[in-house]
């Protein structure tokens, strides 16, 4: 099986943001700080090569890092 994009909590953070939750949802459930939240998200568009949170999270679906 092919290594992840995503580390364990970039995946964490965006399957949220799949299921429609905010950045102070994501962060309260996961027990971290919204800027830790925003910095995971960025980290993650930065590696996919894209511009924004809902490029990132359809290339995730395409590629099959996430699914709905």
């Amino acid at each position: 099986m092919a290594a992840s994009i995503l580390t364990k909590r970039e995946k964490d953070v965006f399957k949220r943001l799949i299921d429609g939750k905010s950045t102070h949802d994501i962060a309260e459930e996961l027990g971290i700080s919204e800027k830790t939240v925003r910095n995971h998200i960025s980290n993650g568009i930065q590696k996919l090569g894209v511009k924004g949170r809902a490029q990132a999270i359809v290339e995730l679906l395409r590629i099959g890092e996430l699914s709905l």
